[in-house]
């Protein structure tokens, strides 16, 4: 009886090894999708969550490695080389540091970059035209800037608007001539002011809002995640505030909020890691740009526009997807 006893405990161990094996080797058939973020705020979150969300709906078993840079170049590079270590089958960059971190490391391995304003000029693809022979694809979250700028003079009558930008982001720098190339052409001065990192910012934002009837904020990564200090000067001062970037202005008393819903920038991201997962080509998907209205959201608050002393024409509340009214968030 102890012989069959034993017999059994062994055969038992054997199969829970054989059946712990098969599930390695299962899961080390996954693909390994590395994901690198620059920094943790609401709208590159929302890409991330976005992706998997995606991923899910379309029937994708993939491995994932989120990693974040904090904000850190030299982060982003070494979150790169992890990657190449660990020999990921696609590595995604969220925002334009890290995306470039990954393509300096990755030379023919698919990489994927998804919140970055000007991909050509990031150097992260040679052209917009496919189809190429690059492994780089992704989707652009650039913004319409000029319209953004026309919408914020025509509600506040502002005659200068200031921009507080980070010299050290090629989106930042690009964002910033775009809206100083958009003020110019409504003949409204544009001053800015540069930042190294996010600590600069409330000290940025005093050196110039003497000189401003209102600030516009793009989707500069440093500057938007530090939009509390923006927001602490700019109310003091009694000066309007415009975010590019809806999901980051929930609590301030910025005036209006204009510019992509992040989640819908994940799925698109989502669609394009399926798509090689697929086995088609990055240089045969290119860069995705979204231009659908339904893509961005409009948001408005009144509260802050009645301490300003401006009124919001009616046409322009009823377009908006967000309206803050009496400390009440309104979805339209």
């Amino acid at each position: 009886m102890k012989k069959i006893g034993i017999l059994l405990l062994l055969t038992f161990v054997l199969t829970a090894n054989v059946f712990a094996a098969g599930a390695q080797e299962a899961a080390k058939a996954e693909p390994l999708i590395g994901v690198s973020k620059f920094l943790a705020h609401p709208a590159l979150d929302a890409v991330e969550v976005g992706m998997q969300d995606y991923l899910k709906s379309v029937g994708k078993n993939v491995r994932f490695d989120f990693q974040n840079a904090n904000a850190d170049v030299s982060a982003s590079a070494q979150i790169a080389q992890k990657f190449k270590s660990d020999r990921v089958d696609i590595a995604v960059g969220i925002a334009t540091p890290v995306a470039q971190a990954l393509v300096n490391v990755f030379p023919d391995k698919p990489v994927v970059f998804s919140a970055v304003t000007d991909p050509l000029g990031a150097g992260l693809v040679t052209t917009y035209t496919t189809p190429y022979a690059e492994h780089v694809t992704g989707v652009s979250d650039m913004n319409p800037v000029d319209a953004q700028i026309e919408l914020l003079v025509k509600v506040t009558g502002a005659k200068t608007i200031g921009n507080i930008y980070a010299s050290g982001e090629a989106n930042g720098v690009a964002l910033m001539e775009l809206a100083k190339a958009a003020a110019a052409k409504l003949g409204v001065n544009f001053v800015a002011a540069a930042v190294a990192n996010t600590s600069e910012v409330m000290q940025a934002t005093q050196s110039i809002i003497g000189r401003v009837d209102a600030l516009y904020i793009a989707t500069d990564n440093t500057v938007i995640s530090a939009l509390p200090s923006v927001d602490d000067v700019a109310k003091k001062a009694g000066v309007a505030l415009m975010a590019a970037d809806p999901s980051n202005v929930e609590g301030t008393d910025f005036l209006v909020a204009w510019g992509f819903d992040y989640y819908k920038i994940g799925l698109a991201t989502g669609e394009i890691v399926a798509q090689l997962l697929d086995g088609k080509k990055a240089g045969e998907i290119g860069t995705v740009f979204l231009t659908d209205p339904e893509d961005f959201e409009l948001w408005f608050n009144l509260d802050a526009a009645k301490k300003l002393g401006i009124t919001i024409p009616a046409d322009l509340q009823s377009s908006a997807a967000v309206l803050i009214k009496d400390g009440q968030k309104i979805v339209q």
